[in-house]
């Protein structure tokens, strides 16, 4: 049963965070918004928040948008934070929301990553809800959102790290319903994993080449590039202790009965996708001039394959290629898989 109208802030809030948000309003949610883009702020003050569905008109949700300055005026504490920013922001944004979290408040970083130990960190276990989501959006307008996998097939996933926060599992896969199905995981910190093998093979990949999934797979040698990337991802993180987990609402039973679950993982998450032209999160990175995530994605494989003394080379040239367009270097395009194909 949820609290009495809890007291919720989403902490970032680009194309997933403006959904999560969006969706958690417009159920008639206790709910505030904040973000460090200006100009995304005044827009939703200005307009209210529009969230469009694949190629559907806009839904206009009306919001309390906040400037990151503005937490320093907050007095209320917060019941539950929604965590929404870049996985290499996760330590400074919970440190700058510790203060406003409730002694009793939940914190879920619904981020790409393995940044729940992090979280964890900051405000302690018993405050932690680890979490996989599986949702896909692209922002390029202040206050306009691009959503690719409508609720109905937008899944989150939650866990415990331990601690007591156990106890709260069923408050919070009520609260956030109106997102998605969400749905208990026992082992969460495998459950990220198996969504980083995913973003492994679907976000550097696919940004490289500077395509949606549809057309990147196209690509001469793509398809064997990803299964290589998320082979290389699951050895590495078996050796981690993270079993492959069924996610995005595929059972035990599904998973096991695939001899190449890599790409069982990825073929779910395709379907779910859907035949759109959506860009991919490090896509709509490279294409605005940001750091990526990947150095947290492909090159967390890389170094944990190394640490254990044997390589993951599909997923190092990914990053490194990844890198070379961060630094300006290159741009991405279809002739960066030459580069991405085994020698």
């Amino acid at each position: 049963m949820l609290m009495s109208e809890p007291k919720i802030a989403v902490l970032g809030t680009g194309a997933n965070g403006s959904c999560i948000a969006a969706n958690l309003v417009d159920a008639g949610r206790d709910v505030v918004l904040i973000d460090q883009w200006p100009e995304h702020v005044e827009a939703m003050r200005r307009d209210g928040l529009r969230v469009t569905i694949r190629d559907g008109e806009p839904h206009t949700t009306k919001v309390r948008a906040y400037h990151l300055c503005d937490i320093a005026t907050f007095t209320a504490p917060f019941d539950v934070v929604l965590l929404c920013l870049k996985g290499y922001d996760t330590r400074w944004a919970c440190e700058l929301i510790k203060p406003h979290l409730a002694p009793d408040g939940v914190l879920i970083g619904m981020q790409n990553c393995m940044v729940a130990d992090v979280i964890a960190d900051v405000v302690g276990a018993s405050r932690t809800v680890g979490c996989v989501i599986e949702l896909s959006s692209e922002m390029f307008t202040p206050g306009l959102v691009r959503r690719n996998t409508e609720p109905a097939r937008t899944w989150v996933g939650l866990g415990s790290l331990g601690g007591g926060a156990e106890k709260r599992l069923a408050e919070m896969q009520a609260l956030l319903a109106p997102v998605g199905k969400v749905e208990i995981k026992q082992n969460i910190i495998a459950a990220k994993w198996s969504k980083l093998v995913v973003n492994a093979m679907c976000l550097g990949p696919f940004a490289m080449v500077g395509m949606p999934l549809i057309d990147a797979l196209k690509v001469p040698g793509m398809r064997e590039l990803i299964i290589e990337i998320g082979e290389e991802a699951i050895r590495v993180g078996l050796d981690l202790g993270h079993p492959v987990e069924p996610i995005f609402g595929l059972t035990a039973a599904e998973l096991a009965g695939s001899n190449r679950p890599a790409e069982k993982l990825f073929d779910t998450l395709a379907a779910h996708v859907g035949p759109g032209r959506s860009r991919n999160t490090v896509l709509q990175d490279l294409l605005k001039g940001r750091l990526s995530e990947v150095e947290m994605i492909n090159g967390l494989v890389v170094a944990e394959s190394e640490k254990r003394g044997y390589a993951a080379p599909a997923n190092k040239r990914v990053a490194e290629l990844v890198r070379r367009i961060e630094a300006g270097e290159m741009k991405p395009a279809a002739e960066n898989m030459k580069m991405a194909r085994s020698s």
